[in-house]
């Protein structure tokens, strides 16, 4: 079982919130902090790869 998951070159880390009841993670390895937290793995995973679409888009606009 792996605790991280890959998008185009980044890294996510995945977690489990007993207390909550959710998934949670951070994108890994970058100055910004962007965090995700879904009901399940499936949406947890299809965040992480919309924050780091989004992430790319922002830095392609600001160079």
């Amino acid at each position: 079982m792996k605790n991280t998951m890959d998008y185009k070159g980044y890294v996510g880390s995945i977690e489990f919130s007993e207390s909550d009841g959710v998934f949670i993670g951070k994108v890994q390895n970058i100055r910004s902090l962007i965090s995700y937290e879904r009901a399940n793995a499936f949406e947890l995973i299809a965040d992480f790869y919309g924050v780091v679409a989004d992430y790319l888009d922002i830095c392609e606009k600001e160079g």
